[in-house]
């Protein structure tokens, strides 16, 4: 290091440094809440000014977020009709695929010309067999041009690192026979099962037990027990999953296997694999030349027992799924969330996943950002991992882990300290970038704890917190204007009523056709589960990060429902 960098780390990495950037995201959320009630004292007219700029804005945003979706949506569906192995069979000659493709396209051309011509307006067989070939050519035409930079599919090996601590047989087995049902060969995926020594005998005898009678299934097939009490490890996921890591690398490296060929994807106990999963991960990791540096992100579906879990629970897991399917539309805001994948070799370079915090699936986009000097991106895949709704033995535990599985979501906050000491010590990236990501992310955190809040709750302050204001037809008006704006954003919400009715998984025969229409009307309870379980989880999580009460790992009950 030279000087100048010697003193730049000497400087981020002094307690005050840390504790600045560390209170700042709590005392911007404080200002935002607590600004309005003061300033409505003083200058009500500014304030009334704010507030409906300030709901047009957010209307005109949950417009653009519906309408991201919607086409996400029709992304995932789409993906869902591709052979994604016939397109892993295009990495080993894209050239002969091409020509045939080519072929058959002026084939339907010439048999269906007319129906091709005149027909546009609707969506035929024909017409719909040559937009796919036409999809099919650009994407061959771009494997052709970096054909030597392509991965041969027959040499990638996927790995699975499922982390567990103390779940029951009825959570770890339906994972692992989703493993099994998968539309790629079996022979290419490794099974790593991550379990903790705290998590007691049983917890052992049930890892062992499952790779005992699954392990034939896969390539490869261990479980590996992660000690308790590891010095400089926070108790969390992180290092479970780092120490399954190591231990496994080492076998990788022992049977002569490249780490590039390797594919890691980091699963909790409930996640299970769509069958489509590891064949699209495996196309596009080959297919890109950058695959190193990137990260693969498919869509979280909370829907193993959405049926099963109450109506706030279902909104919230809903919410969830379509957030994300929402922010795949904006890449440059996309993180690592849940289950992600990354190639054993970028795994390496980052020395695994932080083994210092409780949210390690976020914080690892910043450490293979920084690790890469900036050059690093999220890809989004269109398909799911499928994941449990919160769920508990009784309605009250199932309020209070739901409260505080996004508390711990929430205290991604921390990561703004450490993106911020890393942006000043890695001055081989543009301070452009790195500003705008630090911007993005400090946004992302205050708005959670924020938005909800103000839209309900700030519309009454200068009619009731200043007298002579009070005499105002402004203030008088204020609350129905406030009102008529949210009316209209309320739109995305039965847009989103009815995209989660298309989504949900068949209903069981246990219950009857009234808690389908149930499932629409639920969408009621949004503001409520958006103030309750996102504000005051958010708001909770910074308020307890600016006095230094630092959050500890807590796993989130997963129950099933006979």
């Amino acid at each position: 290091m030279s000087p100048i960098e010697v003193g730049r780390k000497r400087i981020t990495d002094q307690h005050w440094f840390i504790r600045l950037f560390e209170i700042l995201p709590g005392a911007l959320t404080y200002s935002i809440l607590i600004g309005p009630v003061v300033l409505s004292m003083f200058v009500p007219v500014a304030v009334a000014y704010f507030i409906i700029a300030f709901d047009i804005f957010w209307m005109l945003r949950s417009f653009r977020l519906g309408f991201n979706l919607i086409r996400s949506f029709r992304r995932l569906g789409r993906a869902g009709k591709i052979d994604w192995n016939n397109r892993l069979l295009w990495l080993n000659d894209p050239n002969t695929y091409l020509e045939q493709t080519k072929t058959r396209m002026d084939v339907l051309a010439q048999s269906h010309q007319e129906v091709l011509r005149r027909v546009w307006w609707r969506n035929t067989p024909a017409r719909e067999e040559y937009s796919r070939l036409s999809s099919d050519l650009v994407i061959q035409a771009e494997l052709t041009l970096q054909e030597r930079l392509l991965l041969k599919p027959d040499g990638i090996y996927n790995a699975v690192i499922l982390a567990t601590y103390n779940e029951s047989m009825d959570i770890l087995e339906p994972s692992i026979q989703a493993l099994t049902a998968v539309d790629y060969p079996g022979k290419q995926i490794m099974l790593v099962i991550a379990y903790e020594e705290r998590g007691g005998p049983e917890t052992e005898a049930n890892a062992n037990d499952l790779i005992k009678r699954y392990g034939h299934h896969f390539a490869m097939a261990i479980a590996v027990k992660h000690p308790d009490g590891i010095v400089g490890e926070v108790r969390g996921k992180g290092g479970n999953i780092t120490y399954a890591g190591r231990e496994f690398t080492k076998e990788i490296l022992a049977r002569g296997i490249d780490p590039e060929n390797v594919i890691i994807t980091t699963f909790d106990s409930d996640h299970r694999a769509s069958k489509n999963y590891f064949s699209y991960l495996t196309f596009v990791y080959c297919s890109n030349p950058n695959r190193v540096r990137k990260s693969f992100q498919p869509i979280p579906m909370f829907y193993n027992n959405i049926w099963d879990v109450p109506a706030p629970m279902r909104v919230i897991a809903t919410g969830n799924t379509f957030w994300v399917l929402m922010e795949t539309m904006r890449p440059h805001r996309l993180r690592n969330f849940a289950a992600h994948a990354q190639s054993l070799e970028t795994l390496i370079a980052t020395d695994y996943w932080s083994v210092t915090t409780i949210v390690e699936d976020g914080h690892q986009f910043w450490r293979t950002y920084f690790a890469y000097d900036g050059d690093h991106q999220v890809i989004p895949m269109f398909t799911g991992v499928y994941q449990d709704a919160v769920l508990a033995e009784s309605y009250l535990k199932t309020f209070q882990a739901q409260f505080l599985q996004l508390r711990r979501w929430a205290w991604g906050a921390t990561d703004i300290q450490f993106v911020v000491r890393n942006s000043i010590t890695h001055p081989r990236i543009p301070w452009s970038n790195k500003l705008t990501k630090i911007l993005l992310l400090i946004e992302s955190h205050v708005t959670w704890a924020t938005v909800p809040l103000v839209l309900l709750g700030v519309a009454w302050m200068p009619l009731y917190l200043n007298r002579s204001f009070s005499y105002q037809t402004l203030a008088h008006r204020l609350p129905e204007i406030t009102s008529n704006i949210n009316t209209l954003s309320s739109a995305t919400i039965i847009l989103t009523a009815l995209i989660s009715l298309i989504s949900l998984p068949p209903r069981p025969a246990r219950y009857g056709k009234g808690r389908t229409v149930f499932m629409f009307f639920q969408w009621v309870l949004l503001p409520i589960t958006s103030i309750f379980f996102g504000a005051f989880a958010a708001l909770n999580a910074q308020t307890r990060l600016m006095f230094g009460k630092y959050l500890e790992f807590y796993v989130t009950e997963k129950a099933t429902k006979r």
